[in-house]
């Protein structure tokens, strides 16, 4: 299959007074066509930097970006964003739905900036929307939404202008598990049926049951890269043993022996200790 993403020793360098800041230091991945990817590390591992610029919304210092065959490091500002605008889908944390768009509006828009909207496309929009189970919410603001559909309207969105890549920022962080599982199933199985790249980055060591590859980042590089599905499937129970263990701590909290009187009726009962 073909890389639709492929890095070359890329990093990205802060310099901040005396300091050098390394937020993604000397990274090669590779993401084929189909193929779902989480990136996965600490905060402050250079996930998100690295994100961005596989978005190309930020240039790396050293080293080649390519997406699709085109090397992002070479292309001037306009027309990084034109491709970008074609070429990439994104859904994010926070959805970004356009609050006075209803449901379909808010799809429909990717292709009207791409001028790909016609009857065509505004089937196609339908289509997808009810493949993801808001055929009945097409008319509804965001605001009527619950988070899960709001989200899967984000990824009907991602997708429905035809992008080669597809990118997911913390897609999970705002739902509860249920929600976070069928958002990130779908993801996938769309991902999948559609031939798209698609890199996720998560928190969530979960979520990686479905994905087809796991890769760690660890102080801007990349720490390790798991394509066994063995491993995968062994790194996603780690993390839902890791969140099963997770408890609100209690401390004991002890009342102080009673002092005022107990009332029964009229009568008047000295409380203990009195």
């Amino acid at each position: 299959m073909q890389n639709i993403v492929e890095t070359k020793s890329v990093s990205k360098i802060y310099e901040t007074g005396e300091m050098t800041i390394k937020a993604v230091d000397q990274a090669n991945i590779q993401v084929k066509a189909g193929q779902f990817v989480a990136l996965v590390g600490p905060s402050g591992s250079g996930k998100t930097t690295m994100l961005a610029m596989l978005a190309a919304l930020l240039g790396p210092t050293e080293g080649q970006v390519f997406i699709a065959g085109q090397d992002l490091s070479r292309m001037k500002e306009k027309n990084r964003v034109v491709f970008r605008r074609q070429n990439i889908g994104f859904t994010f944390q926070a959805n970004n739905l356009v609050p006075y768009l209803t449901v379909l509006e808010n799809v429909e828009l990717m292709l009207r900036l791409n001028n790909k909207y016609d009857k065509q496309g505004h089937m196609r929009a339908v289509e997808l929307l009810e493949r993801l189970g808001l055929g009945d919410r097409l008319n509804n603001l965001p605001n009527q939404l619950s988070g899960g559909q709001r989200q899967r309207v984000s990824i009907a969105r991602s997708l429905i202008h035809d992008p080669s890549l597809v990118l997911a920022d913390e897609p999970t962080a705002s739902l509860d598990t249920e929600r976070a599982f069928q958002a990130v199933q779908i993801f996938s199985d769309l991902i999948h049926e559609q031939n798209k790249a698609g890199i996720m980055v998560t928190h969530d060591l979960r979520m990686a049951r479905y994905v087809d590859k796991v890769i760690q980042m660890m102080d801007g590089r990349i720490a390790n890269i798991i394509e066994n599905p063995a491993e995968i499937a062994a790194l996603a129970s780690a993390g839902q043993e890791e969140r099963s263990q997770i408890a609100i701590p209690v401390e004991p909290i002890e009342l102080p022996a009673a002092k005022l009187p107990i009332f029964v009726g009229r009568a008047s009962i000295p409380a203990v200790g009195d």
